[in-house]
């Protein structure tokens, strides 16, 4: 009879990420298929169509495949998986408001498509990724604060040091940027 691999046997994601940064391919595959699920569950956080978080998401993976060796291993994997993912993300987004842009309107209807409901599900994620993009073009140091805090859900203090800023300066722009954006997510403009 088959029995599942212990838990404590599997080394932990932060210890495959350093091993990975340190230049280990095994390591580096073993995190790959240790994160896919919760990649693609935090990407779908972000983008409500599936397929829309299961391109996100493989972007993600190859994102990470390619610049662990720029993990540092100052902050935990976790912040530094968070990054990734809300960057993808919103990235994703642009591209699919991009592609809702060039796409020709059809002749029967001359609307423009609403690139909010171009991945089957509109709503408030989608809200809050054009917000953000508004915000980057309006406020772009405050963009950071409001994906480390709100979105990853860091900690202040680990939020702050991701950023780069002092935790006060980091609380200042956070209440700016949700100051800002709060109007923009409920008039939807």
């Amino acid at each position: 009879m088959d029995r599942p691999r212990a838990q404590h046997l599997l080394p932990p994601t932060e210890d495959l990420a350093r091993a990975a940064a340190a230049g280990d391919g095994a390591a580096l595959e073993e995190l790959l298929q240790t994160i896919r699920p919760e990649v693609l569950r935090r990407c779908g956080r972000f983008l409500p169509c599936r397929e829309d978080a299961e391109e996100a998401a493989q972007d993600v993976l190859l994102q990470l495949a390619r610049k662990i060796g720029t993990f540092e291993g100052r902050s935990r994997f976790s912040t530094w998986l968070h990054t990734v993912v809300a960057n993808c993300c919103r990235q994703k987004y642009r591209e699919l408001k991009r592609r809702a842009a060039e796409q020709p309107v059809p002749v029967a209807d001359d609307r423009q498509a609403d690139p909010r409901t171009t991945s089957v599900i509109a709503g408030s994620r989608l809200d809050l990724l054009e917000a953000l993009e508004r915000l980057e073009r309006e406020r772009p140091h405050l963009v950071e604060p409001l994906v480390y805090r709100d979105i990853c859900r860091l900690d202040y203090a680990e939020a702050a040091e991701r950023a780069g800023i002092p935790l006060g300066t980091f609380k200042s722009r956070l209440h700016e940027a949700r100051r800002q954006v709060r109007p923009w997510l409920a008039d939807g403009s």
